[in-house]
């Protein structure tokens, strides 16, 4: 049988958690910066009204009143695009949420390439490295529609600021099902090996699942990572995967330089120093194109990480 592909946006997975969870939670409140539509949150704000605030396109002030909501008990969950969020607002980020000790979450919509042909203006692949850099700031990026959930229900008990990055368009599974055990901090092993490891975060753990399988097919042993929270990093599984494998690539869909890639490196080279890639957005401003097209111009694909690999490892890939 054919698994249908998923046709579920982590976006609308996050509403649909929040209203659940909204029946018997006053306190969660959602905040929307003329994004309620982009970010499928039309829904909550129908049901629960007196949960909901529209601020318009103010980035900052949507901010400053979350921060507020916080400070008065409320659970604030701001949903407003990735770019703008992350870049507009980062001064009351700093100051209002972490710096204050907030209790909000931001939850950057759209995230990454995912507005595509709006090209640099809209893309958002600095945000990572902003985002770790702000002490008393949690970063994550969930997986799949699966995972999504449970950070959602995660993210509602959990006390402090925390910046989530999504993308716009449904993505293809890595899970089976919700039933296992999400913790913020707490990297997950997808699958195992000993000749190398793949780290991933967000729609980028697809890819190195499938690169795995590549993998496989040339007798090559890769462990799959999934650092669904960039920060605070899981130490203790990027040291036991540089000891175990002996070699590290990073694949993720910002730039190279302060995201996923930069915060193992640290790790690595401080702790258990080994051969490493880091596979992402250059050092230039990203094409515009449908997110697929930007991934491959980029090599952020399946058949690029196995070159990668078969290079860091000593091994000529086969040409048939």
């Amino acid at each position: 049988m054919i698994k249908a592909a998923n046709t579920i946006p982590n976006r609308q997975v996050i509403c649909e958690t929040l209203m659940e969870l909204a029946q018997t939670d006053k306190d969660i409140m959602v905040l929307a910066s003329d994004s309620r539509g982009s970010a499928a949150m039309a829904p909550f704000a129908k049901q629960f009204p007196g949960q909901f605030v529209e601020v318009g396109i103010a980035e900052q002030n949507i901010v400053g009143i979350s921060a507020g909501l916080a400070h008065s008990g409320k659970k604030p969950f701001v949903a407003s695009p990735a770019c703008f969020l992350s870049m507009r607002s980062i001064e009351q980020i700093k100051v209002d949420v972490a710096y204050s000790g907030m209790n909000v979450k931001l939850v950057g919509i759209s995230g990454g390439v995912s507005y595509g042909a709006l090209g640099m203006s809209h893309h958002s692949v600095q945000d990572i490295a902003v985002a770790r850099a702000i002490p008393g700031l949690a970063v994550i990026l969930p997986a799949d529609r699966h995972e999504t959930k449970k950070m959602t229900e995660a993210l509602v008990g959990y006390e402090g600021g925390v910046y989530v990055r999504i993308g716009r368009n449904p993505v293809e599974d890595v899970y089976d099902s919700d039933g296992y055990e999400f913790v913020i901090g707490k990297a997950v092993t997808m699958r195992e090996g000993k000749d190398l490891t793949i780290i991933a975060a967000g729609e980028t753990v697809r890819i190195a699942m499938d690169a795995q399988e590549l993998l496989q097919e040339a007798g090559v042993s890769c462990r799959v990572v999934n650092m669904h929270t960039i920060k605070p990093l899981d130490e203790e599984a990027v040291v036991r995967a540089a000891e175990e494998t002996g070699h590290i690539m990073t694949v993720e869909e910002h730039s190279i330089h302060g995201g996923l890639g930069a915060a193992v490196a640290e790790v690595v080279v401080q702790h258990r120093p080994v051969p490493m890639r880091i596979i992402g957005i250059p050092d230039e401003p990203a094409i515009a194109g449908k997110s697929a097209e930007v991934f491959r111009h980029y090599g952020i694909s399946a058949d690029n990480l196995k070159r990668v690999a078969l290079e860091l490892i000593g091994r000529k890939e086969k040409l048939g």
